[in-house]
C-alpha cells in the first residue's frame, strides 16, 4: 500500500515544477526539438517514471505495473481503433470507392471553405460520436487528403473540428465516466455540458474557416457557416437536455449534414475559394464529341469547373461508395449499445470458464491489474478522505471499439469483392504503416497512466485550485490539462471529476457546472495532447512533421479554452439559475 504524495518539497510551486518535467519533456522535443513522436512519447515516459520514482516516493513496481497498464489500454482501447478505421479507410482506397465518395463531395460543392465544413465538422463529428478517441481525425483526415487538401491542412483542421463534439464521443462514454468518479447526476452533467458548448459548436465552424481563408472570404460564406453551426449546437442542446447524451453527437452531425446538403440546394457562394496549390488546368477540357475521339471515352465528365473535372456517378454507384462508413458507423452504434454490448462481454471466449461438473459459465470482465490493484490511495485533499485507486484491466475485446470497426472493415472488403487474402495483404500494408503511430499512442497512454497513480497529475490539478474566484475559469483548464496529458476526455474526466467537485464545494461554487466544465473545457485541449497529433500526421502521412502541426494548433486550443472558461464563469457568478439540478431539461 502506497499514499500519493502531492507536495514532496513542502513548497507547492517547486512541487508542481517537478510534477510537469514529464510533460516539458514530451512536448519539448516534440515542438521545440522535432523529434520523432514515438520516441518523445518514450522519453516522456521514461521521465515521468524517473520523477514518480525519486521526487514522489512511489514504489518503482507499482511505476513500472502502472506505466505498463497505460500500455495495454492504449495498444486494445485506442490504437486498435485507429489502426482498424485506417484499414476500413485503405480498403475503400484499395476498392476504387474513395474516389466516388471524393467526387460525390466535390459534386456538393467544389469550394475548400465548404467542403472542409461537411468533411472536418460534420463528418467528423458523426464518427466521434459513433468511435471516438483517435478515429474522426484519421478518417476525415485522409479523406480530406482525397480532396485535395494538403496533409498539413488536412491534420490541423481535423484537429480543430475535433472538439466541439468530444465532451459526448464514441456514444456518451466521458460522461458516464464523469458521473460514475463525481457522484453527481448523469442527467445533470448531460444538460450543463449541454448548456456551455452549444456556444462554442456555433463558434467552431467560422473558426475553422477564418483559419484558411481570409476574413471576406470567410464573410462571403456566412450562410452556411451559420446553418452548419446552428444546426448542429441547436442539436446538442436539445439531445443533451431532453433526451440522453449518447447519442448527441450522431445527432447533430445528422441534422447538421442535412441542413448543410439541402442549403446547398439553394444556395451557392459568390465565388469558388480554394488554395493557392490548386493547380488550374492550361485550357478546358474538348468538348464532349472531341472527348471520345482523343481520350477513347476515358473521361466521362459533365462538370468542369476550371480547376477540376467531375464525373457524373448514379445514386447506386455512389451509395456503393459510401457503403463503408454506413457498415462501420452501424456496427459501432450497435456495439455501444449497453444490451449488445453485454451478450459480446459474455461471449469473449477468453473469459469463458469450465466448472468441475463440466458446465461452462461466462468468466469476470477482466482482472485486477497485479500489485497495483487498489495498492495506490488518493488522500485530502483530491478526496474526501483516503480511497484506493482501483486498476482492472478490460479485456473484453470482443466488444471494444475497435474491434467493431475491424469487422466493418472486413464485411465492407467482402461486400466490395476482395478476398480473404488480399484484406490480409491490405491489412498487413496497414500494420506496417501504422506501427510507429502504435508504439507512440501506447506510451502517452503509459505516461499518463504512471501520472495519474502517481499523483503527478493531481499536483498540477492542485495548482489551478489556488485560483480563489477565478477557479471556475481555471478549473475549465484544469480538464483541459488532463486531456492534453492523457489524449481522453474520459480519462481526464477519470483523472479530476471527484477533484473538481471537492474543491468546487470548498470554494462555494456549484459541484454540477465545475464538473461539467472539466469535460467542456478539456475538449478544447484535445487538438494539442501528442496522442491526437500523432494520429493525425500517421492518417496522413506526415509523420516528422508533428511539432510543427503542435505549434500551428496551440494557440487555437489555448484561445477556445479560454472561451469556454469564459462561459463557465458567467454561469457561476451571473446565471445561477441556468445550472441544472432535477435531471435532463429540468433547472
Amino acid at each position: 500500500m502506497w499514499t500519493q504524495v502531492y507536495d514532496p518539497f513542502g513548497h507547492w510551486w517547486l512541487s508542481t515544477l517537478v510534477a510537469a518535467l514529464p510533460i516539458v519533456v514530451l512536448l519539448g522535443l516534440l515542438a521545440g526539438f522535432r523529434v520523432k513522436p514515438h520516441w518523445c512519447a518514450i522519453a516522456g515516459a521514461l521521465t515521468a517514471i524517473a520523477v514518480a520514482v525519486l521526487f514522489f516516493r512511489m514504489p518503482v513496481m507499482l511505476a513500472a505495473v502502472s506505466f505498463g497498464y497505460g500500455v495495454a489500454f492504449g495498444l486494445l482501447k485506442i490504437a486498435w481503433i485507429v489502426l482498424a478505421a485506417v484499414f476500413l479507410y485503405d480498403i475503400s482506397v484499395e476498392t476504387g470507392q474513395f474516389e466516388i465518395m471524393k467526387e460525390s463531395v466535390a459534386g456538393i460543392t467544389p469550394d475548400r471553405r465548404l467542403q472542409v465544413l461537411l468533411v472536418a465538422f460534420c463528418f467528423g463529428a458523426f464518427i466521434e460520436g459513433a468511435a471516438g478517441f483517435g478515429a474522426p481525425v484519421a478518417i476525415a483526415g485522409a479523406f480530406m487528403i482525397g480532396l485535395g487538401f494538403r496533409p498539413f491542412h488536412a491534420a490541423a483542421l481535423n484537429l480543430i473540428a475535433n472538439t466541439a463534439p468530444v465532451a459526448f464521443g464514441a456514444i456518451g462514454t466521458p460522461v458516464h465516466t464523469l458521473a460514475a468518479v463525481s457522484g453527481l447526476p448523469e442527467g445533470d452533467l448531460n444538460a450543463m455540458i449541454g448548456r456551455i458548448l452549444p456556444f462554442t459548436a456555433a463558434l467552431i465552424p467560422f473558426w475553422l474557416v477564418k483559419t484558411m481563408a481570409s476574413w471576406e472570404d470567410t464573410f462571403e460564406v456566412l450562410p452556411a457557416i451559420l446553418v452548419v453551426g446552428i444546426s448542429f449546437s441547436l442539436t446538442q442542446f436539445f439531445w443533451s437536455n431532453y433526451v440522453d447524451g449518447n447519442l448527441v453527437d450522431i445527432m447533430g452531425a445528422v441534422f447538421s449534414i442535412v441542413a448543410m446538403v439541402g442549403f446547398l440546394r439553394f444556395w451557392k457562394p459568390r465565388n469558388i475559394w480554394r488554395f493557392d496549390y490548386d493547380e488550374k488546368p492550361a485550357e478546358l477540357p474538348p468538348p464532349a464529341a472531341e472527348i471520345d475521339d482523343q481520350f477513347g471515352g476515358e473521361w466521362p465528365t459533365d462538370k468542369f469547373d476550371g480547376y477540376v473535372k467531375i464525373r457524373s456517378y448514379s445514386a447506386p454507384q455512389i451509395l456503393k461508395a459510401w457503403m463503408p462508413f454506413a457498415i462501420l458507423s452501424i456496427i459501432v452504434l450497435m456495439w455501444g449499445l449497453p444490451p449488445i454490448k453485454s451478450v459480446l462481454n459474455l461471449a469473449t471466449p477468453a473469459f469463458k470458464v469450465v466448472l468441475p461438473d463440466g458446465k461452462v459459465r461466462p468468466g469476470p470482465p477482466g482482472w485486477d491489474v497485479p500489485y497495483l490493484h487498489n495498492a495506490v490511495y488518493r488522500a485530502a485533499p483530491v478526496v474526501a478522505k483516503p480511497a484506493p485507486e482501483a486498476a482492472r484491466f478490460d479485456f473484453n475485446w470482443l466488444s471494444a471499439t475497435g474491434t467493431a470497426c475491424f469487422i466493418a472493415a472486413l464485411i465492407a472488403g467482402l461486400l466490395l469483392g476482395l478476398g480473404p487474402v488480399r484484406l490480409m495483404k491490405i491489412f498487413w500494408r496497414t500494420l506496417v504503416r501504422m506501427r510507429l503511430a502504435m508504439v507512440a499512442i501506447s506510451f502517452m497512454l503509459g505516461l499518463g497512466y504512471v501520472t495519474r497513480y502517481s499523483g503527478l497529475d493531481a499536483v498540477l490539478g492542485l495548482a489551478f485550485t489556488r485560483t480563489g474566484w477565478l477557479y471556475p475559469f481555471f478549473g475549465t483548464f484544469l480538464g483541459w490539462l488532463g486531456v492534453a496529458l492523457t489524449g481522453s476526455d474520459t480519462s481526464s474526466n477519470a483523472l479530476f471529476g471527484s477533484l473538481q467537485r471537492i474543491t468546487s464545494q470548498q470554494l462555494g461554487i456549484d459541484p454540477v457546472l465545475m464538473c461539467a466544465a472539466n469535460s467542456a473545457g478539456g475538449v478544447m485541449g484535445k487538438m494539442v495532447d501528442a496522442q491526437s497529433i500523432t494520429i493525425a500526421t500517421a492518417a496522413t502521412e506526415q509523420v516528422g512533421n508533428e511539432g510543427v502541426i503542435f505549434r500551428f494548433v496551440a494557440w487555437h486550443s489555448v484561445a477556445l479554452g479560454a472561451i469556454v472558461g469564459i462561459i463557465v464563469m458567467l454561469y457561476a457568478y451571473l446565471f445561477l439559475g441556468a445550472i441544472p439540478h432535477a435531471g435532463i431539461g429540468v433547472p
